[in-house]
């Protein structure tokens, strides 16, 4: 069993993991329903406006860009080009360095996730420390993100509270109020030091040269306007172009998220302090990030993806997202939308596997508030995995041998009818052959989870039954 399939195992045995997913899973999917419900009469209507806002700023993402950063420079932005993870995280290095700064406060990014910037200044002895409650709770764990919105979702209370207690020494307490006293209580202690804090961007308004930030908890809005230096890591994706268009998508993000028709916080950021202003950064930087990117936008099957959100509703309606957890698929960004941007910006050859992770039901397709064709999207990655010799993608999928044979056999009987006829004839014979050649590796990994259906096929009495529908 390879070491992927070990994993998927060890969360699928993990019972106390699968009810906590159950239950927040299905709170989740009401808290949305009831909300649109309640509070849209034209939901399908602003999903196909939310769709039409992110692909035509994907269609002229040059000209977005090029516009920000002009506008965004005017307003006082630094601004900085990273061509991949290593360069954005050198950026940060150097600024802390050059400013003789030895933390940062970091709001929610998954950009910095995707990046590694926790490791990387660690490695050079720097302490990133994170500010969002879910995000504090999988630091202290020394582990990634279980889900791009509410990433310690896997946990609860009680598992929390042991967390705590045994990390900062601290009264075992499962109630919510009292674990976000304890939270609250240690993270002020930090926000007084503050000299640098880390944000990523939601929505990047292309006209206004702003940056536009959503949360819940306020630790973000502490982390961008208390310190002396902000810098902000955005995908080159995140740019729309006005206040309007991320009004709109704002609009559909909130409710396929958490099930909010707002969330508690919107910081609109226009640029560092102004002179006479009291508060607010004396530096604010950007670090646009593309990392991929690029490749993935001039792809014409897959480039669709880049209008994701990062709303996380393909998860939390994924009926094998909440079986196995976020951790199962090995990347930064699990879930369906994992599956199809992970080969894509991490390489076909370490994460096409993960395609395997989806059942096809296609209810993240009919989710997705800006109407990425998910499903579809994982079955053509599947097919790029599948014959890396054929694939249009920048990383290719290692062959193997064993399944292109198989799939070359399979091919032929399909395309033939009488092999297939035939094949049929002999099919319920296989239901006790197949036991027996479980020494065969791929019959054996298979049969481990599934039983063959007992097949019985009669050919001349099929045949006459064709026959009769034929001539009757």
């Amino acid at each position: 069993m390879s070491a992927n399939n070990k994993l998927i195992q060890e969360k699928l045995n993990d019972a106390q993991m699968r009810a906590n997913l159950d239950s927040a899973m299905h709170t989740l999917q009401r808290n949305r329903k009831n909300l649109i419900a309640a509070n849209f009469t034209n939901w399908q209507e602003l999903r196909e406006r939310g769709k039409n806002v992110k692909q035509n700023a994907l269609n002229s993402l040059g000209e977005r860009v090029e516009e920000f950063v002009s506008n965004a420079s005017a307003n006082g932005f630094k601004v900085h080009f990273a061509a991949n993870g290593d360069e954005a995280c050198a950026i940060i290095l150097d600024l802390m360095e050059s400013n003789g700064i030895d933390t940062i406060l970091k709001g929610k990014s998954m950009a910095s996730e995707e990046i590694g910037l926790n490791h990387y200044l660690q490695k050079h002895g720097l302490r990133p420390l994170e500010t969002d409650l879910g995000e504090v709770i999988i630091q202290l764990l020394d582990e990634a993100p279980v889900h791009i919105v509410v990433p310690a979702i896997h946990k609860n209370r009680y598992e929390v509270g042991e967390i705590f207690a045994k990390s900062w020494g601290v009264q075992k307490e499962s109630e919510p109020e009292k674990l976000n006293e304890i939270a609250r209580t240690k993270m002020r202690a930090e926000f007084k030091k503050l000299q640098m804090g880390l944000s990523g961007v939601n929505f990047a308004l292309s006209k206004e040269g702003a940056i536009w930030l959503i949360e819940n908890e306020g630790n973000g809005r502490m982390s961008t306007t208390m310190p002396d230096i902000h810098v902000a890591i955005c995908g080159l994706e995140k740019v729309v172009e006005s206040i309007e268009d991320a009004a709109t998508i704002d609009t559909l993000l909130c409710p396929s998220a958490t099930g909010q028709f707002i969330s508690n916080y919107n910081n609109i950021i226009s640029g560092p302090r102004r002179e006479g202003e009291k508060d607010g950064p004396k530096e604010c930087h950007i670090i646009m990030l593309d990392n991929g990117r690029s490749d993935m936008l001039s792809h014409p099957e897959f480039s669709e993806a880049l209008r994701c959100i990062r709303c996380g509703a393909c998860m939390n309606f994924c009926p094998v997202y909440e079986k196995i957890g976020g951790h199962s698929y090995r990347a930064t960004y699990p879930g369906p939308i994992g599956e199809v941007i992970s080969p894509q910006l991490f390489g076909m050859d370490k994460y096409g596997d993960i395609t395997d992770l989806c059942s096809l039901c296609g209810r993240c397709s009919e989710v997705c508030p800006v109407k990425i064709p998910l499903a579809d999207l994982i079955r053509k990655l599947r097919r790029e995995r599948a014959n890396p010799s054929k694939s249009t993608l920048k990383t290719k999928a290692k062959p193997k041998m064993a399944q292109n044979i198989a799939f070359k056999g399979f091919a032929s009987l399909a395309t033939s009818g009488a092999k297939w006829r035939f094949m049929i004839s002999l099919a319920h014979k296989m239901h006790s052959f197949v036991p027996k050649m479980s020494f065969v590796p791929m019959l054996k990994a298979w049969s481990k989870y599934k039983e063959l259906p007992s097949l019985k096929y009669d050919l001349d009495a099929n045949i006459k039954k064709v026959e009769g529908v034929i001539y009757e």
